[in-house]
């Protein structure tokens, strides 16, 4: 039995009231480990220090500010009546529209590019936008450290992230959205605390070795000489983003699959979870409406 098959026997699933979407049912990926207490040495043997994902306990991030001050009502929509005091703070904003890719618009292809703009645009684009608006914007890797220092106060570094290494938090930033939101297969080179503000998001995992072996499949496919370290732009668009995307959230079509390839974590409001250096991962809105998180970056 592979460690992977081991551990997906032993991982308890988390049964929240989240609702999981369909194509849950018909893939292996396992649920990653629960940790049913936020101590600093539970967190460091059993994810930390053997590099392993887990999703920390509701009670790490009970009081976290922005949760209750940035988004409010029962569809946890952004808060803009506090957010628009800050609308002229510049941020990094990427925009992804779909456009036809032939004279008779049969196809669409994605286009994708980054800008820094004012963060009253995004807020006036977010009370408007719903899941069939042709154009995306995303508040995407926003550094905290550029924002003003009530929304920095607004998100805290917390206390395992501060604890668990040498106390070096490397950065953190803010991801801001409207669903669909998604974010390819990448790696990042420090660990990282990944916590849901709003929305549900899920984050499907794989080990370093797996993820540059799915990586390097694909390159072979597209000819590409891209670097599985540095990540650019041709992740977010084109062919590499529709075979990645293929890869790791196959639909009902692949519902034969019987390998365990990964694991997965369900996120809502307040839940987190932490992903080792090296694991790659990517990233896909559930449902409808706002979606916020936050992450830090550590060692």
């Amino acid at each position: 039995m592979s460690l992977l098959k081991a551990l997906c026997g032993i991982f308890p699933i988390h049964r929240g009231a989240i609702t999981r979407p369909q194509y849950y049912r018909f893939t292996t990926w396992c649920p990653v480990q629960q940790l049913q207490e936020n101590a600093l040495e539970v967190f460091q043997k059993t994810a930390y220090d053997c590099s392993l994902p887990a999703q920390l306990s509701r009670n790490t991030f009970k009081n976290f500010p922005a949760l209750t001050k940035w988004f409010h009502g029962p569809g946890r929509s952004f808060h803009t009546s506090y957010l628009r005091q800050f609308g002229d703070v510049l941020i990094p904003i990427e925009l992804t529209s779909l456009s036809p890719s032939d004279a008779s618009g049969s196809s669409t292809t994605t286009n994708f590019e980054r800008a820094e703009a004012p963060f009253s645009l995004f807020l006036s684009w977010a009370e408007q936008a719903d899941v069939s608006s042709p154009q995306r914007l995303y508040v995407a890797q926003a550094p905290v450290a550029r924002l003003p220092k009530l929304l920095q106060d607004d998100l805290p570094t917390p206390y395992l992230v501060v604890k668990a290494g040498k106390g070096d938090v490397y950065n953190t930033n803010i991801w801001l959205g409207v669903a669909p939101t998604y974010t390819p297969l990448h790696r990042d080179p420090n660990p990282n605390v990944y916590l849901q503000l709003a929305g549900q998001k899920m984050i499907r995992l794989l080990d370093p070795d797996a993820g540059l072996s799915a990586f390097s499949a694909l390159q072979k496919v597209t000819k590409s000489t891209a670097s599985s370290k540095f990540r650019g732009d041709e992740m977010m668009k084109g062919v590499e983003r529709r075979l990645m995307e293929k890869k790791i959230w196959p639909d009902e079509a692949s519902k034969d699959m019987t390998e365990a390839v990964g694991f997965e974590a369900l996120l809502g409001p307040g839940e987190s979870l932490f992903i080792p250096r090296g694991w790659w991962h990517s990233v896909k809105s559930i449902g409808e409406g706002c979606t916020g998180s936050v992450n830090w970056w550590f060692r």
